[in-house]
């Protein structure tokens, strides 16, 4: 973990979401999470698990989950954690887990590495779920957190897939 970001040939997509979370403390809310400020955080104030849900408009290719803890938040530094995804909280599939020992810095976790098919996910929704914190603590703190996403993959979303079925062709076009 470090202070940098490895974010190589990646493009942040995070501003494509519609965020939300599972609760915040007052002062403490879900826009500090986007910020990019690490002298900032967004805090829970619930039961566990602690979750930060990034829904976007279509299915998204996700290379990338990045986000910033610091040891001084102690009991409140997240140590379980589960990325999740799918198209709706119904079909949430669990991506990647890891109990992140390191204190302080960011935790860079490449989905398309940990994948079988050695590809991003693309999902309609991305789910952190904060499943415990360091020493037992119930509230969680995460300062930062970035989606990235290939070049490649996010050209590709914007390409027009031709029709060729006679059926499909049929409605392609206003007459």
């Amino acid at each position: 973990m470090s202070r940098e970001l490895d974010v190589t040939d990646m493009v942040e997509i995070g501003r494509q979401a519609a965020w939300s979370v599972s609760s915040a403390k007052t002062g403490h809310g879900l826009e500090l999470l986007r910020d990019n400020d690490l002298d900032t955080y967004w805090q829970s104030d619930g039961p566990s698990p602690h979750v930060v849900n990034m829904q976007f408009e279509k299915r998204t290719s996700i290379r990338q989950v990045s986000f910033f803890r610091d040891k001084q938040d102690e009991s409140y530094t997240p140590l379980r954690v589960s990325i999740r995804g799918g198209t709706n909280h119904q079909d949430l599939k669990e991506l990647y887990s890891l109990d992140v020992e390191e204190a302080t810095g960011w935790v860079n976790i490449n989905l398309a590495e940990i994948s079988s098919s050695g590809r991003p996910p693309r999902v309609f929704l991305l789910q952190l779920a904060v499943l415990s914190n360091h020493h037992g603590g119930r509230d969680t703190h995460i300062r930062q957190l970035k989606l990235f996403s290939t070049r490649e993959s996010l050209m590709s979303l914007d390409e027009e897939v031709p029709f060729t079925a006679q059926e499909c062709l049929q409605f392609s076009t206003i007459r």
